[in-house]
């Protein structure tokens, strides 16, 4: 067993962690290892809003981004997902992971300064941006097992061995570098800058973004059938009430996405991906507000039936960026996509 942090990140503590140095973890957990070499990454999502059925506007806006993703200076991994949010809007976002900052920068001036705003237009369409580009120091990712990466975590050289800090309510802050000598406090009030149908977004600092997946594709039939008829409803509950009501308890926005596959169908896999005004926002509903302790209770009731037979497979990936590694550009969205809704 070792700890989360990699070595090379290690520094001495001024803040501890909520666990003793002899805690053992009930299960396995594992967590990505990045060549030491990575001091940063970039973490963009690329967005394309519209009402109704898929139109021909639509359509060439996906393959635009698509072939643009495939260009000179591409990212490392990207993945594609969709979802409907409460106007009724469909919303298909392009995620994209770069782990060196100057590659991201070359690729994004040449084809992603353009995809929000106003210049490439799309006719019915909204498009939006959301990127983070965060020091190695400011994320953190959690995976139940270890032979299948997914999101920044595709970059990654490999999975640890089993991490001790998890399996505990603020594992999450334990498993970043930085929760060794910093709180990530949040400062400042996002704003919303409106120019027509372009706005921005000026952030705040420690913004705190989760992406948060289940693959139940391996899963045996019974196994499936208690995954979609047991535990997703209650999943699909508390997203939804992060979605509508997310803002009373410090969540500005929550996307409950389905993972398509490269012809844009459907897969066994699904996340949830958030924008919270601190972690410490994301920690207090994980560890006691309802909606997670029912989604706590689902899933604790699966796993406990399953033992170490479940083929379901988790992960989610925790970052907290500075007011500088933030980005968030709309063009012709509803008022209520992403960061808008913090205007």
């Amino acid at each position: 067993m070792e700890s989360a942090i990699p070595s090379h990140l290690e520094c001495p503590r001024t803040r501890q962690r909520r666990v003793p140095d002899d805690y053992e973890p009930p299960y396995p957990s594992f967590v990505a290892r990045f060549n030491p070499s990575v001091t940063h990454v970039a973490m963009a999502y690329f967005g394309v809003q519209y009402e109704g059925a898929e139109t021909e506007s639509a359509r060439r806006a996906l393959s635009d981004i698509g072939q643009a993703l495939a260009a000179a200076n591409a990212p490392g991994h990207w993945d594609r997902a969709h979802y409907i949010d409460e106007a009724g809007y469909t919303n298909v976002m392009s995620i994209a992971y770069w782990d060196g900052p100057a590659v991201f920068d070359a690729w994004f001036g040449a084809h992603g300064a353009s995809w929000a705003s106003g210049s490439s237009r799309y006719a019915g369409c909204g498009t939006f941006t959301e990127v983070v580009r965060p020091a190695v120091e400011r994320y953190e990712t959690l995976f139940s097992a270890n032979d299948r990466a997914e999101g920044v975590a595709v970059l990654a050289n490999g999975m640890s061995d089993m991490v001790q800090e998890h399996a505990y309510w603020g594992g999450a802050r334990d498993r970043m570098p930085l929760s060794q000598h910093s709180d990530m406090a949040p400062s400042g009030a996002p704003k919303v800058v409106s120019e027509g149908q372009y706005r921005r977004v000026v952030p705040h600092d420690n913004l705190c973004l989760i992406r948060s997946g289940q693959d139940w594709g391996d899963t045996p039939s019974e196994e499936r059938r208690m995954y979609l008829e047991d535990v997703e409803p209650v999943l699909r509950q508390g997203m939804e009430f992060l979605r509508d009501e997310g803002l009373s308890i410090g969540c500005f926005a929550n996307r409950y996405m389905r993972v398509l596959d490269p012809r844009g169908r459907d897969t066994d896999k699904s996340f949830g991906m958030s924008w919270w005004r601190s972690l410490a926002d994301l920690e207090r509903w994980a560890e006691s507000h309802p909606t997670h302790v029912a989604i706590f209770g689902a899933a604790m009731k699966y796993l406990s039936a399953l033992g170490p037979a479940a083929k379901l497979k988790l992960y989610h990936e925790v970052t907290v960026a500075t007011e500088e590694e933030q980005f968030f550009e709309y063009f012709n969205c509803h008022a209520r996509t992403g960061m808008l809704r913090v205007g």
